[in-house]
């Protein structure tokens, strides 16, 4: 399974178009799962743009080679070798025809063809179709495909592949067939095949235009009742795609299916999105509020994907953002407007915060460390390692500032002319680039360095006010500050930044804004200032009092912000500022200040105490009914110890985790009687009902039940936690109570109402593998103390007869959980969790090296921690970096120790 080849540096500067290009596939496949026989008869002919080549260098791996024929004649020169087929002096257009054999029962990589359940399932991006047969196996190589699939019957009743079902039938010796057609161009990494024992909800919907489609969620017959929510998701994507961008569905039927072995989320090939489980499958008794809107907005990502990545496509895998930051643009405004609307921007804000939470915790992390890449990355040594954080999400935060420059308008103009230009094409991210700018009259010239420039933008802020002449000057400077080395080298100047500021007054609300020049003040309160030098000031007129500012409304752009409030100011602003997002951010910068001053405090023995005034900024918060449920549950939410730990000059986990600890037992010793107001105020009786509202109302009546379990005496705490574990009829109060109880009993070395409640939970839901994957992370993640470290814990449940660490959810259920969600347990000073790593990565390695290079991550940013736990994680990834072989791992730490 691993690949031991000296690695190759593959760099954005050497792109260069492929000699071939291949216009027809044909695929015929005989499904059995140790011996599957595969016959690719393609079109083939130069490419006039490319150089000359004699030969046809073909990629394949892991194939027995069978036979080649061209143009209906045995073929002798072609040469099957390790990496793929040489086939030597071939004519200028042929048709090619080879037949080859392959293991799907054997690959636990899950890229190919492999078997999962006794079904047969697809994964080709990025460079999985290498694996199924020989092909030129880049998106820039697209082709129409026909494919015929044959299996035994019983075993493999359904045969669905790409496209349009052309013809099915049986065949002697109890096989069967069906006959498929993609009628659009796709490159290899868009194919797609499933056979097995699975059954369908099905839908009928009528398109924009009139036509009918079909729409089917395939899945194991157990898990028919679980798909409701997955349909009703690609409905409510279909209209919100039509009437937000003009885009209709395109083949006669669109197909998902759901598969429990996956290395990703979800896979948008061409008419049969292929899904891990955990992104459909949900009923109130199995998913939480969560995973109800994660399916919606991963079900929304991969069908936008069909225009967004299917239609047009990657001209090579440095622009691998062309398609996934802008989808993840549209999957983000998607759920957006499911919850809000265009115009509720209290129900959108919620949303946004919850993206940027995500960006800031791992993407920022990620430009800080060795795999600090831009947008648009310019090498890698295997492309596995680049679906990022910094492609996906920092990429889609680079998509929204040209809606944030032009408006939802000018952006949607942009949109036409993309596909107006470039439909059924494989293009690159200044194509995209020149469609948005020359849509809206515009030179993007500077802004390509938000593609190119790694590391995340300083923007520190000074200002000054003329009381005499009623003048505001905010002076705004750029820069990278202490960038990763791997950052720095990348950096060339100046960017294009959209700095959306307003002015509050002192009675909290929002003040006219007139730039010097203007002639009048608009009558908007937020203004996006186009910030494009290394340094540059603005000045507002006619400011009758001088404001506060409000900086970076709805985080218009991907930026640190350097403006030194006050403890005070943070306070107002976290009561009046009208942007909803700042008003969560100034919460969040007061509590990361004062945590961050604890935690100096805890690394050096000092007593810790918490002002009275950051109790009262929570109680206002806590106590205010006229802001949304989901709302406060946000802003009462402390950052995380990972994040707060990637502020320290010096990383200390168990610093961090004494003062984050020591603030939640103040607030709920402090307010608890609001907290049980708030907890008996937010019950949600009845059916379940998994809408926007229902869900913020759980959502802020289970994080008081998460505060309450920090009281002193937790008697109450674990009373009200296990009511409402033994009433619950929905997983999100389930699982949140079962949290509340292994939390509250952690001081005293464990409960029995926990591991009543744990034992009860397995017992319920031993055959629901996602739930159960629950039930590791609850207990990888639970606190742990000095008498019971939950690193035992975690190798005790390794053994347990549930445990498999073939399937990506539940190694990352336990392992990963452990590793980059409990901070404080993992970075233990006895290097435990470091030696636990280390052999969870070298035997993942030999299994499956994608998800294998997810967990080495973990260790990545190792030079930043204190000197004893350096050394730990040093010595681990030299352990690691002595026995890997696949490229996927060696990357990431080599990388690292570099």
């Amino acid at each position: 399974m691993a690949d031991t080849a000296t690695p190759n540096v593959i760099r954005r500067a050497d792109y260069a178009p492929p000699a071939f290009l291949i216009d027809t596939v044909a695929l015929e496949f005989d499904l059995v799962p140790e011996r599957t026989v595969v016959r690719n008869t393609m079109r083939v002919r130069r490419n006039p743009d490319a150089s000359r080549a004699a030969n046809l260098e073909l990629m394949g791996e892991q194939l027995e080679f069978v036979g080649a024929a061209l143009d209906g004649a045995p073929f002798a020169n072609a040469h099957a070798h390790e990496h793929g087929l040489t086939l030597d002096n071939v004519p200028d257009n042929f048709e090619l025809t080879l037949t080859s054999l392959c293991n799907p029962a054997e690959n636990t990589t899950l890229s190919g063809l492999y078997v999962s359940g006794g079904n047969f399932f697809t994964q080709c991006e990025a460079e999985g179709f290498r694996r199924i047969t020989y092909f030129l196996d880049r998106p820039d190589v697209m082709a129409t495909f026909t494919v015929t699939l044959r299996a035994n019957k019983a075993d493999y009743p359904v045969l669905l592949s790409n496209g349009n079902l052309l013809e099915e039938g049986d065949l002697p010796d109890g096989r069967h067939f069906a006959r498929w057609e993609d009628p659009f161009r796709k490159p290899s990494y868009l194919f797609a095949l499933v056979a097995g024992k699975l059954v369908a909800l099905e839908e009928r919907v009528k398109s924009g235009s009139g036509k009918e489609k079909l729409l089917q969620v395939w899945v194991e017959p157990h898990d028919l009742d679980k798909t409701r929510h997955a349909m009703d998701s690609l409905i409510n994507s279909i209209r919100w795609d039509e009437a937000r961008f003009g885009l209709e569905l395109d083949l006669d039927r669109f197909m998902i299916v759901a598969v429990s072995d996956f290395n990703m989320g979800a896979m948008e090939n061409k008419g049969l999105n292929i899904f891990n489980t955990k992104y459909v499958l949900a009923n109130p008794e199995t998913a939480t509020d969560t995973d109800f809107a994660n399916i919606e907005a991963v079900v929304g990502h991969e069908y936008f994907h069909n225009w967004t990545g299917n239609r047009v496509t990657c001209r090579d895998w440095f622009q691998l953002s062309l398609k996934e930051g802008l989808t993840v643009f549209r999957d983000q405004e998607f759920s957006a407007d499911m919850a809000g609307g265009a115009t509720d921007e209290a129900a959108r804000a919620t949303k946004r915060i919850e993206d940027v939470r995500v960006l800031r915790q791992m993407q920022f992390a990620e430009d800080a460390g060795p795999m600090a890449h831009p947008v648009r990355p310019e090498s890698y040594v295997e492309i596995n390692n680049f679906y990022t954080m910094t492609v996906y999400e920092k990429g889609s935060e680079v998509v929204r500032m040209y809606q944030t420059l032009f408006g939802r308008d000018g952006f949607r103009k942009g949109m036409d002319l993309y596909f107006k230009r470039h439909d059924g094409q494989a293009v690159t991210c200044d194509d995209f680039r020149h469609a948005l700018a020359d849509a809206n009259g515009r030179d993007l010239a500077q802004f390509e360095r938000w593609y190119s420039q790694a590391g995340t933008p300083r923007v520190s802020v000074r200002t000054r006010y003329d009381t005499a002449q009623q003048r505001y000057s905010m002076t705004l400077a750029q820069g990278y500050g202490e960038a990763a080395p791997a950052a720095r080298e990348t950096q060339k100047g100046p960017l294009l930044i959209p700095f959306a500021i307003g002015l509050i007054g002192k009675d909290g609300a929002d003040l006219p804004l007139q730039l010097e020049g203007e002639a009048q003040a608009g009558k908007a309160t937020t203004r996006v200032l186009e910030f494009t030098q290394t340094e540059q000031t603005f000045t507002f007129v006619n400011v009758a009092q001088e404001p506060l500012p409000s900086l970076l409304r709805n985080f218009s752009a991907p930026v640190i912000v350097e403006y030194d409030y006050s403890a005070d100011q943070l306070a107002f602003l976290l009561a009046h500022d009208g942007d909803p997002f700042n008003r969560w951010e100034a919460g969040q910068r007061l509590a990361t200040r004062e945590l961050l001053t604890l935690a100096g405090r805890a690394a050096t023995g000092v007593p810790l105490q918490l002002e009275d005034s950051v109790v009262a900024a929570f109680a206002r918060v806590l106590t205010d009914e006229s802001l949304s449920p989901s709302f406060r549950e946000l802003a009462l939410m402390l950052p995380s110890e990972a994040y707060l730990a990637e502020q320290m000059a010096e990383s200390n986990p168990a610093a961090v985790h004494a003062a984050r600890q020591f603030v939640r037992k103040r607030l709920a010793n402090a307010l608890r009687k609001d907290w049980l107001a708030v907890y008996e105020k937010h019950r949600t009786p009845g059916a379940y009902e998994a809408t926007p509202e229902a869900s913020g109302h759980r959502a802020l009546k289970n994080l008081a039940l998460s505060y309450l379990a920090e009281l002193d005496d937790p008697a109450e705490a674990i009373r009200l936690a296990s009511a409402q574990y033994d009433a619950a009829n929905n997983m999100t109060d389930r699982s949140a109570a079962l949290s509340a109880l292994l939390n509250a009993s952690a001081a005293n070395g464990g409960s029995v109402q926990a591991q009543q409640a744990l034992d009860d939970f397995y017992r319920r839901f031993e055959k629901e593998p996602l739930v159960i994957d629950k039930w590791f992370a609850l207990q990888a993640t639970q606190r742990g103390s000095a008498q019971r470290p939950v690193i035992e814990i975690v190798r005790k449940l390794m053994a347990h007869p549930a445990f498999n660490l073939k399937n990506p959810n539940r190694a990352r259920s336990l392992i990963f959980s452990f590793c980059a969600a409990n901070p404080s347990q993992f970075h233990a000073e006895d290097g435990s969790g470091y030696a636990f790593w280390a052999d969870q990565v070298i035997a993942l390695d030999a299994i499956n090296p994608q998800v294998a290079a997810r967990l080495a991550r973990s260790l990545e940013l190792w030079r930043r921690f204190t000197p004893t736990l350096r050394d730990g994680m040093r010595a681990a990834l030299e352990k690691v970096a002595s026995q890997v072989k696949s490229r996927d791992v060696r990357e990431i730490v080599e990388k690292a120790l570099a």
